[in-house]
């Protein structure tokens, strides 16, 4: 995400940011409703109850939520206005499939965000010729690989590697960009090898579940081990305050994706049950947004405009998220204990929740100090 331009002074913090935020409220919005539908699935009471919010939490969280963040991201690193085509479409799909009308209209929104996003890299792409950008936009090829299949009437579980895929590619790719000069210069180019055969794992346990699933884990963990190995967290862990927050919450995402790659490589296909539990959870908690509190500090300033300073309160959420995760995944789906299974989802619901007060805090008070 280094190619974000940075704020220049009291004038540009203001202009810009009610376009952006307009953009990242339906993002917001998806959060929301994914969480309420997370409590529908726990059995619990939800403040809204909505029969089609079950079947739709997934598609909500990934692409409704996540995937409108990074193409807003990736729309003002743009720094055009036929950017924004991609997180308004994305973010209209999530709206739409709240509301009353029919499923597909908002399937067919998401397909067509997916593939505004894509070709939102293709500029990117030309400007720099970068590798970073290059393993990004195979992500995003998945996602809109996600949202096709979708379209077409796949279940949300045969779709699990799609979205995997595109969120490990976009995090991988934004990695490298972000610690090249500690990682060497010939790391872009294996990347983008490793990122060309989780794709083909991908595109395997859809035609091959079995044994295509086993090589997805495969990949996955190879990717996950390269990723860890080289990335500069492992040495900013032993710094102090924002950069050792990152790092921790990067280390611990690494660890969970790794899970998720070894449940698949020994278990195969994960369609339902406590292993489709663990593999969606490990990979979109402990791994997707563990990344996004990990880099919110730096990256909303730059997106929205408005400071968020680092506090150490942002540590509490990000330690409940993962000892929430560890219950659930755990104590939960591994050793088959129904009450730690929805202690441990309600309390993922709390550190999300507890992320977002601390983060919208700490913006207010940025805001208010002294430019």
């Amino acid at each position: 995400m280094s190619t974000i331009a940075r704020p220049r002074g009291p004038r540009s913090l203001r202009a810009p940011f009610v376009p952006r935020l307009v953009l990242l409220a339906p993002a917001g919005i998806a959060l929301l409703a994914g969480l309420d539908a997370a409590l529908m699935l726990l059995g619990l009471p939800a403040p809204v109850r909505v029969d089609r919010l079950p079947e739709v939490h997934g598609m909500l969280m990934v692409l409704g939520f996540v995937d409108t963040l990074i193409a807003v991201e990736r729309a003002v690193a743009l720094r055009q206005p036929r950017g924004f085509a991609a997180p308004g479409l994305l973010g209209l799909g999530a709206v739409v499939l709240l509301s009353p009308a029919p499923l597909v209209v908002g399937r067919c929104l998401m397909a067509v965000g997916a593939a505004a996003l894509v070709c939102l890299y293709v500029p990117l792409w030309r400007r720099q010729r970068d590798e970073a950008v290059l393993v990004q936009a195979l992500g995003a090829v998945l996602a809109l690989g996600a949202a096709v299949l979708w379209l077409g009437g796949a279940a949300v579980p045969l779709l699990a590697p799609w979205l995997v895929g595109f969120v490990v590619l976009t995090i991988a790719g934004e990695r490298l960009e972000l610690s090249r000069i500690a990682i060497g210069p010939s790391a872009g180019s294996r990347l983008v090898l490793l990122a060309a055969g989780l794709m083909a794992g991908v595109a395997a346990a859809l035609l091959w579940p079995r044994p295509g699933t086993a090589l997805l884990g495969a990949t996955l963990l190879v990717l996950t081990g390269w990723l860890a190995a080289h990335d500069v967290a492992r040495r900013t862990i032993h710094t102090s305050g924002l950069t050792r927050y990152m790092a921790g919450c990067m280390l611990a995402a690494y660890c969970w994706l790794g899970v998720a790659g070894a449940i698949w490589l020994l278990g195969g296909p994960a369609l339902d049950g406590v292993r489709y539990d663990a593999v969606l959870h490990a990979v979109f908690l402990g791994f997707a947004l563990s990344m996004i509190m990990a880099h919110a500090p730096v990256i909303l300033p730059a997106v929205l405009r408005r400071p968020l300073p680092y506090h150490p309160a942002l540590i509490a959420p990000a330690t409940l998220l993962h000892v929430s995760l560890a219950l659930r995944l755990w104590v939960g789906d591994a050793l088959g204990s129904h009450g730690a299974w929805v202690t441990g989802g309600v309390l993922n619901i709390v550190a999300v929740l507890s992320f977002l007060a601390v983060a919208v805090g700490s913006t207010i008070r940025g805001s208010r100090r002294p430019s």
